[in-house]
C-alpha cells in the first residue's frame, strides 16, 4: 500500500500502529502531511505558521513512546501556547506572539508522540461560527463547498482534517468552537465536561469556566486516545472535572447501556430550525431508537435565551481584557487596523458592564446549569442539531461588523445559526457533533447529542455505538488532498 493510500485509509490510531510496526517512518508521514498542505491549503487557507524546521529536529531528536507517535498533527491559532510554535491568535493584535514555556496541553500532546509541524486558523478572539480572519489574508473555506465556511472558532483545524492534510487537529470549544466546525466539516467534534482538559499555565480557565481544548478528528477512536492522553488538571487548576472511571478509549469498548433520549427537533427555546437540519435529528431518532434506545420528544424548559445574553456579557468582558492586555504589553493604543470591527465593539461594550453586571452574568450562566441539570435527572441523552442551518455562506458572520450584539443576537446571526451548542459550554457538560447527515446538496450537517455533567465515558461509549452502526470514516469532501 503506498504512503497516500495508508494516509487516507486509515485514522490518528491505525497510522501510529503502522509506525510502530514499521510499515511507515514518521518522517515519510511528515512528507506526505506537507505535500497535502501544499496541494490543496491554497485553496482552502486552513493550515498557517508551518513550522517544518522544528517537526524534523522533533523526529531526529527521537519521539516519545506514546500512544499516537509518529503521527503529523496541526495545533490551532488560538491557545495551546509553545516554545516552539509562535502564534498569531487569529488576530494582528498578536501577531507572531512567541511563548517562554510549553502549555500543559501542548506537553501532553507532545508526550503522546505526535510530530506537530504548524498551526490552523481561528477568528479573532475566538469568536463566531466563521473562520475570516484578516491576518490570514482572506478566509478559510469549507473543503465540502468552498463559497461555505467551515465554522469556527476552530475552523481551519476542521477544514485541514476533512481536506485529509491531517488525521486529526487540536480545536478548542467556547460556545460551540469544536462542535460547530465539526458539523460543518463532516467530522466527529466532542467537547468534554468542564476542567477535563487542563487549561494552565498560561490561564486557570477561559470565558468564567465555558471554554475547553477539543479535537477534531474523522474517527471517534482518534477524539478518545487524544482526550485519554491530555485529560486531567495542570498544576494549581482552580478545580477540576469529576474523575474518569476507565478512560477514553476504554469506553468506546464497551456498551452504553440502554439510554434515555430526548429529541429536539426546534432550537432550545422551541423556534423551528431549517428542514435540513430537521431531517437529520428525526433520522438520529430513527437510528437511536433501532439502537434500542428510549427515545421521546422533550425539550428542556431553562431560560437559554437568558442564558445567550449571560454569555455574550462574559465573552465581551474576556475579549476587551485581552485586548486590553496586549495594548499594555506594545505600550501604544489599539487601533482599527489592530483589531477588527466585532473585538472592537466586543471591548466598548465591555466598558459599559459593571463589576456587579459581570458577576450577575456569571450567577445567570449557573442557574442555567442547574437548570439544565434537572432535565438531565429525566434524560440521559438531549438529541438536537448541532447547527439550525447548513453551513453558511462565507462573509455572513465577518468580523467586519461594528456591533458585537448585533453579531450574537439578530436574527439570523450567530444565536439564531447556532442556538445549542453554547449551552452545554454555560453548564459543563460534555457535548458531541456527530456527522451522520448531508443535505441534498451534498452539505455535512451535524447531529449533537449532550449528556449529564461528568458523563464522558458514557456519551463516548454511545458515540463509538452510532459510529458502528452508521460508519462515516470513507466520506470525503470534493476538495481533498489524496
Amino acid at each position: 500500500m503506498s504512503i497516500a493510500s495508508l494516509y487516507d485509509s486509515t485514522d490518528a490510531v491505525g497510522l501510529a500502529a503502522a509506525v510502530k510496526r514499521g510499515d511507515v517512518s514518521d518522517g515519510e508521514l511528515l512528507d506526505e502531511a506537507l505535500a497535502r498542505v501544499a496541494a490543496v491549503n491554497p485553496k482552502l487557507n486552513a493550515v498557517v505558521m508551518l513550522q517544518e524546521g522544528v517537526a524534523r529536529r522533533l523526529i531526529a531528536e527521537g519521539l516519545p513512546e506514546g500512544p499516537l507517535r509518529g503521527v503529523p498533527f496541526l495545533l490551532k491559532d488560538l491557545g495551546a501556547e509553545a516554545i516552539d510554535f509562535p502564534s498569531n491568535n487569529g488576530s494582528r493584535l498578536t501577531a507572531n506572539t512567541t511563548y517562554a514555556v510549553d502549555s500543559a496541553i501542548y506537553a501532553r500532546l507532545k508526550a503522546a508522540g505526535l510530530v506537530t509541524f504548524g498551526r490552523t486558523c481561528s477568528p479573532e478572539g475566538g469568536l463566531g461560527p466563521a473562520t475570516e480572519a484578516a491576518v490570514y489574508g482572506g478566509p478559510t473555506r469549507n473543503p465540502w463547498d468552498l463559497s461555505r465556511v467551515p465554522g469556527g472558532s476552530s475552523g481551519g483545524a476542521a477544514a485541514a482534517v476533512a481536506a485529509g492534510i491531517v488525521p486529526a487537529a487540536h480545536g478548542s470549544d467556547g460556545g460551540g468552537s469544536v462542535r460547530i466546525p465539526a458539523s460543518s466539516c463532516g467530522l466527529f467534534g466532542f467537547k468534554p465536561t468542564r476542567a477535563r482538559l487542563p487549561d494552565g499555565p498560561y490561564a486557570g480557565e477561559g470565558w468564567a469556566g465555558m471554554a475547553i481544548d477539543g479535537f477534531l478528528t474523522r474517527s471517534v477512536r482518534d477524539s478518545a486516545a487524544l482526550l485519554d492522553a491530555t485529560q486531567g488538571a495542570d498544576l494549581g487548576a482552580p478545580y477540576r472535572a469529576p474523575p474518569l472511571k476507565e478512560g477514553f478509549v476504554a469506553a468506546t469498548h464497551r456498551p452504553a447501556g440502554t439510554l434515555r433520549v430526548a429529541v429536539c427537533a426546534t432550537n432550545l427555546v422551541g423556534d423551528p430550525i431549517d428542514p435540513e437540519c430537521v431531517a437529520a435529528v428525526e433520522d438520529a431518532a430513527r437510528l437511536l431508537d433501532s439502537m434500542g434506545h428510549q427515545v421521546e420528544e422533550a425539550r428542556p424548559a431553562a431560560d437559554t435565551t437568558g442564558m445567550m445574553r449571560a454569555w455574550t456579557k462574559i465573552v465581551a468582558c474576556g475579549t476587551a481584557l485581552w485586548i486590553d492586555q496586549n495594548e499594555r504589553k506594545r505600550g501604544r493604543p489599539v487601533g482599527d487596523y489592530d483589531v477588527e470591527g466585532v473585538c472592537r465593539s466586543a471591548r466598548a461594550y465591555a466598558r459599559t458592564i459593571s463589576g456587579a453586571d459581570y458577576l450577575e452574568a456569571v450567577g445567570k450562566i449557573h442557574a442555567y446549569g442547574r437548570e439544565m441539570a434537572g432535565f438531565f435527572e429525566r434524560y440521559d441523552i438531549l438529541l438536537t442539531a448541532t447547527l439550525a442551518e447548513p453551513p453558511a455562506k462565507i462573509g455572513r458572520f465577518a468580523h467586519a461588523m461594528d456591533d458585537y450584539i448585533g453579531y450574537r443576537m439578530d436574527p439570523g446571526m450567530v444565536f439564531a445559526y447556532s442556538p445549542f451548542t453554547a449551552a452545554f459550554n454555560a453548564t459543563g457538560q460534555p457535548a458531541v457533533s456527530l456527522p451522520l447527515h448531508w443535505s441534498t446538496e451534498g452539505l455535512p450537517i451535524g447531529v449533537h447529542l449532550a449528556a449529564r455533567f461528568g458523563a464522558d465515558e458514557m456519551l463516548m461509549s454511545l458515540s463509538a455505538e452510532i459510529e458502528r452502526a452508521r460508519p462515516w470514516f470513507d466520506r470525503r469532501p470534493p476538495i481533498h488532498a489524496s
